[in-house]
């Protein structure tokens, strides 16, 4: 019996492959964004603040385009062309870093021509689980998806912060060229999972239709239970947690002379926290993701709100270890670090009790549009903040940034408890 259960939550070859090869290419991609966002951070927080919102702007318009593509056009088909383009583009920008070092323009352009490409992969690579994993299995898929999501942090910051001091920018361009072309053979050789009509939406759309229909996302969303509103917290919680280990911690970093060793380190205890979260979910059996329903949406709340809780008590802990910097040096970042895990705890939470949530009640014949708009409504968010905090910074410090940041999941945590519903008995 344990065998026959063992091997019933076996994940598919061709969905473990994939994710080895984007997982590769993410770690390539993850090194490259740190160096960017460290050579940024020594122009200013408002320099900062403005290549991480200039890679997200093109985005804001295009993720709803590549969700509509990748759903007409097939989500493997466009992934390959986009792998491709990015690793021309990378190998672009590792000949101009090699030639006209870091200055602010090259920074913000090719923040912004990435920006472009990935608008279009993101809603691709965010449905591929749901093309490669039956659904009795999305969950554990997704939980396994983060866990490399997390490792990838994990070994990226640290292993950017020691790149950035010896090999270089350039060098590290190289190898995200490199890890593109991993990533492209391996999407050459995966297929995806044959559809039975029985799965198909009855309001699907006529395959003739040649249009790309750029508003079916929006109007699935409307038309499903819950799922707005889940969307909604996954915009606020965005807003809050994706601007501390990105932008934050390296302006910290600087603020704190740490150099780019120890604030990797610290960014990457971020990600340990999200791994340890998502191995925890991994472990526990959940049913299969279906349409989503006033109870689906009962259930998670009230993990969201303990995830908004542990984020708010572990973001309250690094700016305890700014402060402690300011007067103890490396020991404040002893203590920072142990914030950021607890950080890094309650951001897992969060993500993995709303991603198979979001991903497992879109239509099958829409998961790259729910995706694109799961992009959406962290992006125009993320961006406001992103900009405010890195001004905040630079006219404050980044301690107050932090602490407005404490402030704020505090405030999100009391709204989350309010609008959840209360809970049901166990049957």
């Amino acid at each position: 019996m344990n065998v026959v259960e063992t091997r019933e939550l076996k994940l598919p070859r061709p969905y473990l492959a994939w994710l080895a090869g984007v997982t590769v290419s993410q770690l390539g991609s993850a090194v490259l964004m740190f160096a960017l966002g460290w050579a940024a951070a020594g122009l200013g927080g408002t320099t900062a603040a403005m290549v991480l919102t200039l890679n997200g702007l093109p985005r804001v318009v295009l993720l709803v385009v590549g969700g509509a593509v990748a759903d007409r056009a097939g989500a493997r088909r466009l992934l390959i062309v986009g792998e491709a383009t990015l690793l021309v583009l990378t190998a672009t920008l590792a000949l101009t870093l090699a030639r006209f070092g870091t200055p602010t323009w090259l920074l913000i352009a090719s923040s912004l021509a990435l920006g472009t490409v990935t608008a279009f992969c993101l809603p691709a690579t965010g449905s591929m689980p749901r093309r490669l994993v039956p659904d009795d299995q999305l969950s554990r898929a997704l939980a396994l998806r983060q866990s490399g999501n997390q490792a990838v942090l994990i070994a990226a910051a640290p292993l950017g912060g020691l790149l950035v001091g010896t090999a270089g920018l350039p060098a590290i361009a190289w190898g995200d060229v490199l890890t593109f072309g991993v990533s492209l053979c391996v999407l050459l050789l995966v297929r995806e999972l044959s559809v039975p009509s029985s799965d198909k939406m009855p309001d699907e759309p006529a395959r003739g239709r040649t249009r790309l229909e750029l508003l079916d996302g929006f109007r699935v969303v409307r038309r499903t239970p819950a799922l707005g509103e889940a969307l909604l917290v996954v915009g606020v919680g965005a807003a809050l947690m994706l601007p501390v280990p990105s932008l934050l911690v390296p302006l910290i970093g600087r603020a704190s002379d740490w150099g780019p060793g120890v604030t990797g380190v610290v960014s990457g205890s971020v990600g340990v926290g999200m791994i340890g979260a998502a191995l925890r979910a991994a472990r526990r059996r959940t049913p299969p993701a279906g349409v989503a329903s006033s109870e689906s949406i009962a259930s998670p709340a009230g993990t969201v709100v303990t995830a908004l809780a542990v984020s708010a008590s572990g973001a309250a802990g690094l700016t305890t270890g700014v402060m402690l910097a300011a007067a103890h040096g490396n020991a404040g970042a002893v203590a920072t670090t142990v914030g950021a895990l607890v950080f890094g705890f309650g951001n897992g939470m969060f993500v993995a009790r709303m991603a198979p949530l979001v991903l497992g009640t879109a239509p099958r014949t829409h998961p790259a549009r729910v995706q694109a708009l799961v992009g959406l409504v962290q992006l125009v968010p993320v961006m406001v903040t992103n900009t405010f905090l890195g001004a905040l910074a630079e006219h404050t410090s980044p301690g107050w940034a932090l602490g407005a940041i404490v402030i704020a999941l505090a405030a999100c945590t009391i709204w989350a408890r309010r609008i959840s519903p209360e809970p049901r008995e166990a049957d």
